[in-house]
């Protein structure tokens, strides 16, 4: 759920709830930093695809088709989000036996800071891989 920095409620659709991510930060309200998707920026969320550090086959797939971006472990330590550029479009969950969600716009992600692996610290187009999803 989404805070605001003095901890009153915040929404993912109303800015006047939003503040910059520096003053978010400087709050230190654990585990509720978070972004506001939308304006190009969209994250893909890979649910329960992380054991023991090791990233099942059906995520990692999703990643090998994914440009060079910033990914970085969820908050619950077994996913992933994989931040990227992308337009905005309705949400997209997928559950096939993958945990997929893919937004844009009108939905709030945590950030953890924790990048996984190597990842860059840069967004680029994911858009070819969310509609592959």
């Amino acid at each position: 759920m989404p805070v605001q920095a003095d901890g009153a409620p915040a929404s993912s659709v109303d800015r006047r709830t939003w503040a910059p991510y520096g003053r978010m930060r400087a709050a230190s309200i654990k585990g509720r930093l978070g972004f506001v998707l939308g304006a190009g920026i969209g994250c893909i969320d890979l649910d329960h695809c992380l054991a023991d550090g090791v990233v099942a086959p059906w995520a990692q797939a999703v990643l090998d088709a994914t440009p060079d971006t910033y990914v970085e472990v969820s908050p619950s330590g077994d996913g992933l989000h994989v931040w990227g550029l992308l337009p905005e479009r309705p949400g997209r969950v997928v559950r096939d036996g993958r945990c997929i969600e893919a937004y844009s716009v009108g939905r709030y992600m945590t950030v953890t800071g924790k990048r996984w692996g190597s990842s860059p610290l840069r967004l680029v187009d994911l858009s070819v891989v969310a509609a592959g999803l």
